[in-house]
């Protein structure tokens, strides 16, 4: 395996969805706890070497008030998720410096500022963590390898609804795209690459 080189000022990471709705739900491989703790990890060793901390979340509402074929459809006369479900966890302690977006579809690209804020800060590489690995971490790795990014899966800082979805997305997918780590070798990177 390669080793991963980075420099933290050109890096962005992008978490994906870490809100209360999705960290209710049942996860494969990873729990959500540890998914949120893994993350944490992560934008807290990269604020610190001066790297740029994104937190996306989807507007469930919005998401879910789409037509039945493009969206991820509800059953008719089930309630729509209250507001609370879209709010980012507070366990992630979002600092008044990183980036927020919010998105109504599943990629982070589309309809939103993101592009223009990582080219604002000269971002180059991507490093990704979210729930879930195959929905919202897919679809918005798939349009920032479309524009040129680098990217870096955190392999162990996402998970999906099954273990065999998280696989084929981590294991088929995410390696023609980038590089897939662990947080630990994430981490090591960013600490190695804050020395340089």
């Amino acid at each position: 395996m390669e080793q991963l080189l980075l420099a933290p000022r050109q890096i962005a990471f992008i978490s994906i969805d870490l809100q209360r709705g999705n960290a209710a739900r049942q996860l494969a491989p990873h729990i959500a706890a540890d998914v949120i703790q893994r993350s944490k990890r992560i934008a807290d060793a990269l604020r610190a070497a001066g790297g740029t901390v994104v937190w996306v979340r989807v507007d469930v509402t919005a998401l879910l008030s789409l037509p039945a074929d493009a969206s991820i459809s509800r059953p008719p006369g089930s309630p729509v998720p209250p507001p609370e479900f879209s709010e980012l966890v507070p366990e992630l302690q979002v600092q008044d410096g990183d980036v927020r977006i919010t998105k109504r579809q599943w990629g982070a690209f589309y309809g939103t500022d993101l592009d223009l804020q990582l080219r604002r800060r000269g971002i180059r590489t991507l490093a990704m963590s979210g729930i879930a690995t195959n929905f919202g971490v897919e679809s918005t790795a798939r349009a920032a390898f479309d524009r040129g990014y680098e990217l870096v899966f955190a392999e162990d800082a996402m998970s999906s609804l099954t273990a065999e979805l998280h696989a084929f997305a981590s294991k088929a997918l995410f390696p023609s795209m980038g590089r897939v780590r662990s947080t630990d070798e994430l981490v090591a990177a960013i600490a190695a690459g804050s020395k340089n």
